[in-house]
C-alpha cells in the first residue's frame, strides 16, 4: 500500500514538472544570443553553412541586440554589401517566430525580389533550423494554409511584399516591420502614397512595435536610408589601433595600396593618430565598438562599410574601385554605394566651355577609325525631324558623326523620304571601309505618333524601332516589348531619367583612354556648334520633395531651352543598348588579336518576329 502511494506521488510530481514546464516563461534571449542557439546557415545559401557563430562578424551583434530591446522601436541600417545585413534580418525573423511570435511584414521593394527572397532564402532557413521548423508548417501541407508569400507559426505570420503594391502595404496590422532596400522602393504605391509611411501605419496599434530599415544608400539628398540615418543616433564602427590602441573608423581614405592595372596591393591601413600602417589580419583581430554621433537620438543608426567585413578582403575592395574608376562614373558611382555604404554626392553641372567645347577634334575623315558600330536617333518635331547619327567603339566610347535637321511638315511623306537618305546612306572611314546605321530609335510620344508607326513599320528588318520615353527614377532604361502594340510595330519603352544618368556621367568622363568618353567633331558642317551644346546641357537634376519623400528628377535648366541634342544622344545611347553588339570583341577583331574560336563568346539567341531580329 504504501509503495503504490509513492508509486503516486512520483506520478504525480512528474506531471506537474511537465506542466510548469510547458508554462514556464522562457529564459531571455538577445536576438545574438538566439542565433549563436538555434540558427543554422543553409548550403545553398552560404559558403559557410553550419551553425551561426556571430563572432565570425561581431559587429552584427550589437545590431541584432538592437532589434530584440524593447527600449529601441526604429533601427536603421546604413550599409555596404558583403556585411550580413541580409542575415541579420533573417535572424530577426528567426526570434521572433521562435521566441517572441508576432505578425511581421518583409518588404522589398518589388513583388518579385520578395519572392525570391521567400524561396531562396526564408525558406532554406527554416528547412534548416529545427526550432523554426517545428513552427511554421510546410506550405505543401493544404492544411498550413501558408504560400510562398505568407507564413504563419503560433502567435503570429510574417508576409512578404513589394513595396509597389499598395493593397497589400495597407492590408493588416503588423507589429514587426522589416524594410530591405528601401533606396530601391518606388516613390508611390500607386497612388496611395509613400510606401513606407503606408507600411509604418499598419503598426500603430502596438506599443512594443519594431521598424527595421536597411539598405545600400544611392543619392546624397535623394537617399532615404542616408537621411533616416542622420536623423538616427548615427553609429559608425570603430577598431582600436593594432599600434596605439585609438578607436576610429575603417575608413577608405586611410587605406594605402599600390596597384598595377586594376590589381591592387593593400600596403596597410593608416592610423589616424600614430601615423603607422597596419595589414588588415592586425586591424580585424583588435577590439571593436560602436560610437554614437548622436546618442540621444530614439532611433539606432548604423553605418557598416566592407572594409570591416569577414567576407571580403581589402585587397579586392580596392581592386573593385580601380576596375570602377576606369570603367566609368556610373560604375564608381555604384562602388561608392555598395563598397563604402555611402550616398554619392552629384558632381556639378557640366560645363560648356570648360569641358564639352575642349572635347572637339578634327577626324580628317567622316568616321574615325576606332568607331565600329554606328545608330540614329531622331527627334519628331511638328515643322522637322531633328537626327544625329553617333559612332560607337570598345568600352563604350562614343563619337558625334553628324547632327542635322531636315525641315518639313512631319505629317507629309517627304521629309520621311529624306530621312531615308540619312538612314539608308552608306559612310566611310579613312582606310575606304564603307559602314552603314545599324539600329535607329525614333521618338513617337509627339504628334505624330501614327506617322512615326508607319514609318517604323515598314523598316523593321533594317531595325529601325519606334520608341516612348517614360520618366521617373524607377524605370528601366530599356523595356523591350513582348508583343507588338495596337499599330502593329514593335514599341521600345525608354527609361529616359536612368538613359540621363547615364549620358551624363559618361560625359564628366574627362580621359580620352577611359570608357565612355564622349568625343565630338570640330568640322562646322558636322552641326556640332555652340548651340547644339547648349541643347546637350539644357537639363539638370534636382532634388524635389514628391509625397514626403526627395526625388531626383530631371529639369530644363530654363523654359525656353532646346533639349533635343540631350535627348537625341539619350535615344541613341538607347540604340546602342537595344543592338548589344559586343564591342570589345569587335576591337579586339579590328585591331587582329581576337581570341580563336574555342574561345570566343557564343552569341545569345535572339528571339524572332516574323523574321525581324528585334533584339
Amino acid at each position: 500500500m504504501k509503495q503504490k502511494k509513492n508509486t503516486d506521488f512520483h506520478r504525480t510530481q512528474r506531471l506537474f514538472a511537465k506542466l510548469m514546464k510547458a508554462f514556464a516563461t522562457p529564459p531571455d534571449l538577445t536576438v545574438s544570443e538566439w542565433a549563436d542557439e538555434y540558427r543554422f546557415l543553409s548550403p545553398e545559401a552560404s559558403a559557410e553553412h553550419g551553425r551561426w557563430r556571430t563572432d565570425r562578424a561581431p559587429y552584427q551583434r550589437e545590431i541584432m541586440d538592437a532589434i530584440g530591446d524593447p527600449r529601441v522601436e526604429r533601427i536603421v541600417i546604413k550599409s555596404s554589401a558583403q556585411v550580413g545585413k541580409t542575415e541579420i534580418l533573417l535572424n530577426a525573423m528567426g526570434y521572433y517566430i521562435h521566441y517572441d511570435p508576432a505578425p511581421m511584414m518583409y518588404i522589398q521593394p518589388t513583388d518579385e525580389m520578395a519572392e525570391s527572397f521567400s524561396k531562396d532564402r526564408l525558406a532554406p532557413m527554416i528547412r534548416d533550423c529545427p526550432s523554426l521548423t517545428q513552427r511554421v508548417v510546410d506550405r505543401k501541407d493544404k492544411r498550413s494554409g501558408n504560400t510562398t508569400f505568407h507564413k504563419s507559426f503560433p502567435g503570429g505570420h510574417i508576409t512578404m511584399i513589394g513595396a509597389n503594391t499598395p493593397a497589400k502595404l495597407a492590408s493588416r496590422p503588423i507589429r514587426v516591420l522589416l524594410l530591405d532596400e528601401v533606396d530601391r522602393f518606388p516613390v508611390s504605391a500607386g497612388k496611395e502614397g509613400d510606401p513606407v509611411a503606408l507600411a509604418v501605419k499598419r503598426t500603430t496599434t502596438f506599443w512594443n512595435r519594431k521598424i527595421i530599415e536597411v539598405s545600400t544608400p544611392t543619392i546624397k539628398g535623394a537617399s532615404r536610408i542616408d537621411k533616416d540615418f542622420d536623423n538616427s543616433t548615427a553609429e559608425e564602427l570603430e577598431f582600436a589601433c593594432p599600434e596605439c590602441g585609438e578607436f576610429q573608423p575603417l575608413e577608405w581614405s586611410q587605406l594605402k595600396f599600390e596597384h598595377e592595372g586594376n590589381e591592387a596591393t593593400i600596403l596597410g591601413l593608416e592610423c589616424r593618430k600614430c601615423g603607422c600602417l597596419s595589414k588588415e589580419t592586425k586591424w580585424k583581430r583588435q577590439p571593436i565598438r560602436w560610437k554614437a554621433k548622436n546618442p540621444d537620438r530614439k532611433w539606432r543608426g548604423f553605418h557598416l562599410n566592407e572594409l570591416a567585413s569577414p567576407w571580403k578582403t581589402w585587397d579586392e575592395v580596392a581592386s573593385d574601385f580601380l576596375t570602377a574608376k576606369h570603367d566609368s562614373v556610373e560604375a564608381l558611382k555604384v562602388w561608392h554605394n555598395t563598397a563604402l555604404g555611402d550616398a554619392w554626392e552629384e558632381q556639378g553641372q557640366l560645363d560648356i566651355n570648360e569641358l564639352l567645347l575642349k572635347r572637339r577634334e578634327m577626324y580628317n575623315c567622316f568616321i574615325p577609325e576606332p568607331v565600329l558600330v554606328l545608330t540614329c536617333a531622331v527627334d519628331v518635331q511638328d515643322n522637322r525631324l531633328e537626327y544625329e547619327i553617333v559612332g560607337w567603339g570598345a568600352g563604350k566610347k562614343s563619337w558625334g558623326i553628324k547632327y542635322g535637321v531636315l525641315m518639313g511638315d512631319a505629317g507629309q511623306k517627304e521629309v520621311w523620304e529624306s530621312l531615308d537618305n540619312v538612314l539608308f546612306a552608306t559612310y566611310q572611314k579613312q582606310d575606304g571601309q564603307v559602314m552603314q546605321i545599324m539600329t535607329t530609335c525614333i521618338d513617337s510620344g509627339g504628334h505624330f505618333t501614327s506617322e512615326v508607326y508607319a514609318y517604323c513599320r515598314k523598316r523593321e528588318m533594317n531595325r529601325v524601332w519606334a520608341i516612348k520615353g517614360r520618366g521617373g527614377s524607377g524605370e528601366a532604361f530599356i523595356q523591350r516589348p513582348k508583343t507588338r502594340n495596337k499599330a502593329g510595330v514593335w514599341l521600345f519603352n525608354i527609361g529616359v531619367d536612368a538613359g540621363k544618368d547615364t549620358l551624363t556621367s559618361r560625359l564628366q568622363v574627362q580621359f580620352p583612354e577611359h570608357d565612355g568618353y564622349c568625343s565630338f567633331p570640330i568640322e562646322t558642317d558636322r552641326g556640332y556648334d555652340e548651340q547644339y551644346f547648349e541643347g546637350l546641357t539644357a537639363e539638370r537634376r534636382v532634388i524635389r520633395t514628391v509625397k514626403g519623400k526627395n526625388v531626383i528628377s530631371w529639369e530644363k535648366k530654363s523654359a525656353h531651352a532646346r533639349n533635343e541634342p540631350f535627348d537625341l544622344r539619350n535615344y541613341n545611347t538607347a540604340a546602342l543598348e537595344i543592338l548589344n553588339p559586343n564591342l570589345d570583341y569587335m576591337e579586339q577583331c579590328r585591331l587582329g588579336i581576337a581570341p580563336p574560336p574555342s574561345q570566343q563568346i557564343k552569341p545569345q539567341r535572339h528571339k524572332k518576329a516574323r523574321g525581324v531580329d528585334i533584339w
